[in-house]
């Protein structure tokens, strides 16, 4: 039997399917009475589903990072598609395709991580690339990097997604200095490596994708600029020699003013030409890969525009005769 993909799910039509839990939660109606609420996906997007009268032995038995098998009718509930279960059955892990589910299979993850560490090996200053090689041979923390997304649900929003940010930002930046030679090369790759580090400490490695309290009380900006201060000196043990101040000072100010605006939670400012190209790399990324995922997972494919997209307060048109990434003619 074909499978059914969350892409392939039409408003009402009955569902038979294995899908994976991203989250689920036990939440009451206005009746007190409770049901389940869920987030299941696979590679191509996720879905929301409901089960009424649900319980907490259920909560317990559907776990995060787990399969279940689910029945029920997928029906548009305030623009977005969802499916109203009628029941729901664990499935053991030995039953499924892992390549059905995640976006990302080990084999294009160690890829990714691979051309990430060549690109960072071509930076020439010896204590930029000493700082590098404290982070790329510090086994627990490229675990954790290769773990973790790159947001909860803005942008690469799974398993990987932030190895995946920092690869597309890395190529951008190679271009960008190309046309801008005044941007010192080895200062913005290692900027764009660096941006986001804190999120290995911000996130939780699961597949609910959680804040951990670090995270929620600290935030991935000082926890990076924390991991920049606690690396430097091993960076100089390597050199043999004091790490510059003025790249010190510099590398802080990127990490800390990445965000672009102070109401998107900057701390400072970009104001060096490196500080904001790498502003400008990390809104692009962010913003591509949230439009071309919502109209790539739209759970309404057939329309012209896609369902609201909440994070961007806006939907995405995709017109009549649009031609699907990867589907141009070269």
């Amino acid at each position: 039997m074909t499978r059914k993909f969350v892409s392939h799910l039409r408003p009402e039509e009955s569902v038979n399917e294995i899908y994976l839990v991203s989250s689920r939660q036990l939440r009451p109606n206005r009746n007190g009475v409770l049901y389940l609420q869920m987030r299941l996906s696979d590679r191509t997007g996720s879905v929301d589903a409901r089960l009424w009268n649900a319980d907490q032995s259920l909560l317990e038995r559907v776990v995060p990072g787990g399969y279940v098998r689910v029945e029920g009718v997928t029906q548009v509930y305030q623009g977005n598609l969802q499916i109203i279960l009628s029941r729901v059955k664990p499935v053991a892990a030995e039953e499924v395709d892992p390549a059905d589910f995640l976006p990302l299979t080990q084999q294009k993850l160690d890829q990714n991580l691979n051309y990430l560490a060549q690109i960072l090996r071509s930076v020439e200053n010896p204590h930029l690339r000493a700082l590098l090689e404290v982070f790329l041979t510090d086994e627990g923390f490229m675990a954790k990097l290769a773990k973790v997304p790159a947001g909860i649900s803005f942008h690469h929003a799974y398993p990987g997604g932030l190895v995946v940010h920092l690869v597309t930002m890395l190529e951008l930046a190679q271009t960008m200095v190309l046309l801008y030679p005044a941007v010192n090369r080895d200062l913005l790759l290692v900027g764009v490596f660096l941006h986001d580090i804190g999120k290995t400490a911000e996130l939780a490695a699961d597949f609910e994708s959680n804040y951990t309290d670090e995270g929620q009380l600290v935030g991935h900006l000082a926890l990076g600029l924390e991991m920049l201060n606690e690396a430097i000196p091993k960076a100089e043990e390597l050199v043999g020699e004091q790490f510059p101040s003025e790249l010190r000072l510099r590398l802080k100010h990127m990490i800390l003013s990445h965000h672009g605006e102070y109401e998107f939670g900057s701390f400072r400012l970009p104001m060096t030409p490196e500080a904001v190209a790498l502003h400008c790399l990390d809104y692009l990324d962010s913003r591509m890969a949230a439009c071309l995922e919502r109209i790539q997972s739209d759970p309404l494919p057939d329309g012209t525009w896609t369902s609201y997209c909440s994070v961007l307060n806006r939907k995405f048109y995709k017109g009549s005769g649009w031609a699907a990434p990867g589907d141009h003619q070269t």
